[in-house]
């Protein structure tokens, strides 16, 4: 967390001063201060800060279209953004945070509680990221992504149904288990919350088989049990 970089934009040097010695008094110490929209917009691009504290009230681009490219931004949206201003009208703040901004304090503030909300937007992030981490399955040539629910195999991307897709990510996650229809069938009425039927299951592994083994991987049939995904095809 204390190697976060931590962008400060606010035109008010003092209020940049100030919310730096809190910073660097409370362990942080890669801050960066900028004191336009400009340097704003070419310092999120350049130098890839984990944290922005961002007023609204700045010359040459201000803090509302900042937002709002960083958050339109692929690249940029996940930066965390607490806005910093004077402004304290309901308005402002709502446009604010429906532009993205994750978090937002009016001056004058407490750096006591400007930290504890630093440190609550870096431990998101943290957890944002782990949940990231854990939603990619990498087996061999195999990439499965459970967040925006794609597989490629070979750089070609499958066109996987639900239940397809449901199923690929079991076999995967245990290979070589060989996997019962009865199992098969619990599984997919547990996530997708509708009956499914045992004929279904098979007509459900029959794609995906098809769909498989075009890119060389297989689901082998395995004689009066059930199926599993054969390793050593991928």
């Amino acid at each position: 967390m204390f190697n976060s970089k931590i962008l400060i934009v606010d035109d008010e040097r003092d209020i940049s001063d100030l919310i730096e010695m809190a910073l660097k008094s409370n362990g942080f110490t890669n801050i960066k201060k900028v004191f336009n929209g400009t340097d704003a917009l070419k310092s999120i691009d350049e130098w890839s800060p984990t944290l922005i504290l961002l007023d609204l009230m700045l010359p040459e681009v201000d803090g509302l279209t900042i937002c709002k490219k960083t958050k339109s931004n692929p690249l940029t949206e996940n930066i965390p953004i607490i806005m910093i201003t004077a402004k304290n009208e309901e308005s402002d703040i709502v446009m604010g945070l429906e532009l993205g901004a994750n978090d937002y304090m009016t001056k004058p503030f407490s750096t006591k509680v400007l930290i504890a909300r630093i440190r609550n937007q870096l431990r998101l992030l943290e957890v944002d990221s782990q949940k990231n981490t854990n939603s990619i399955i990498q087996y061999k040539n195999l990439t499965i992504n459970k967040l925006n629910r794609s597989a490629i195999i070979n750089n070609e991307e499958l066109n996987l149904t639900y239940s397809e897709f449901e199923l690929l990510v079991l076999f995967v996650s245990e290979p070589n288990r060989v996997y019962t229809r009865n199992q098969l069938l619990l599984h997919l009425k547990g996530d997708a919350g509708y009956e499914v039927s045992e004929r279904a299951i098979d007509v459900q592994i029959l794609n995906l088989r098809r769909k498989l083994k075009i890119l060389g991987a297989e689901i082998e049939s395995v004689r009066g049990i059930g199926y599993k995904l054969n390793e050593k095809t991928l």
